[in-house]
């Protein structure tokens, strides 16, 4: 339909219109036409873009949304917010109106974790979280965590990624490779191995230096898709991608794993501020 004769439609034949289309797709309209305002604002199109479950996200709330329309619930959300007595972090997509959730350090199943001599918590200004959890001394390492997928956008594939720190004065972390998995109820979706390593440490710069040629096998093996690394992201935090999942209509619980037991080295210096589940684009 042509812009130009958008406007002898009836406002609410534009907002059925609008809404089958897609947020970003609206503000664009809305850029490029502001003459369909009043009907691209309106409720008929945001309630569309809002996940079916979107007052009980509102109800779960670690602090009270004010708002005035449905757009400006849905930009609301788009920007993250805590739920679930701050343990969990909820966001929509801003361009596709998909949910992603990060699970914190405290909702995850994390090994010997209440073991003062094992684990710390503590707080750090970084983290979206009250408490992260920092690895002290261990020779195992395993950490885990589920969702449902009916909490997720339907017919959406999603990865599952750990948002890690690693410290300076870490060790032993990238002796061996962990692994990682995705399992959704009985059946394994997704596997890989990865090297926790920390690329801007300045101890890990030494360990160039000095054991350059076992990192050069170790970017090798990388190199030919054998194992990953963290990547760095823009809030300064590593994740680490444990694989990726498809939500069908049905509902299932999805299993995300981290571990390194085989080696039995001991380790510390990894902080976990949680799991990210977002879709994959």
């Amino acid at each position: 339909m042509a812009c130009s004769n958008i406007k002898t439609l009836p406002e609410d034949c534009v907002s059925t219109i609008l809404s089958l289309t897609s947020p970003q797709d609206v503000c664009r309209m809305l850029l490029v036409y502001p003459a369909v305002r009043p009907a691209a604002e309106s409720d008929v199109v945001w309630d569309r873009f809002l996940p079916f479950d979107c007052w009980d996200i509102v109800a779960r709330t670690h602090t009270p949304l004010k708002f005035s329309s449905k757009k400006e619930l849905f930009f609301i959300l788009s920007d993250s917010i805590l739920i679930d007595s701050g343990n969990k972090a909820f966001a929509l997509d801003k361009s596709s109106g998909l949910k992603s959730y990060i699970l914190s350090a405290r909702e995850l199943s994390i090994l010997y974790s209440d073991e003062g001599n094992n684990w710390s918590w503590k707080s750090i200004p970084e983290s979206r979280f009250e408490e992260v959890a920092e690895l002290k001394t261990s020779g195992r390492l395993q950490i885990q965590g589920t969702i449902r997928t009916q909490m997720l956008s339907p017919n959406t594939t999603y990865a599952a990624y750990l948002l890690i720190k690693i410290s300076d004065s870490a060790f032993g972390l990238d002796s061996i490779p962990c692994e990682t998995s995705i399992v959704g109820g009985d059946h394994v979706l997704d596997t890989n191995t990865i090297y926790l390593r920390n690329p801007d440490s300045k101890r890990q710069q030494l360990e160039n230096l000095f054991y350059c040629n076992r990192v050069q096998m170790m970017k090798e093996r990388v190199n030919k898709g054998d194992e990953k690394l963290p990547l760095k992201r823009k809030d300064g935090w590593l994740e680490i991608e444990l694989g990726e999942f498809f939500t069908s209509e049905s509902d299932e619980v999805v299993t995300m794993s981290l571990m390194e037991v085989k080696g039995h080295q001991f380790k510390g210096g990894l902080i976990i501020q949680g799991i990210e589940v977002r879709p994959k684009y």
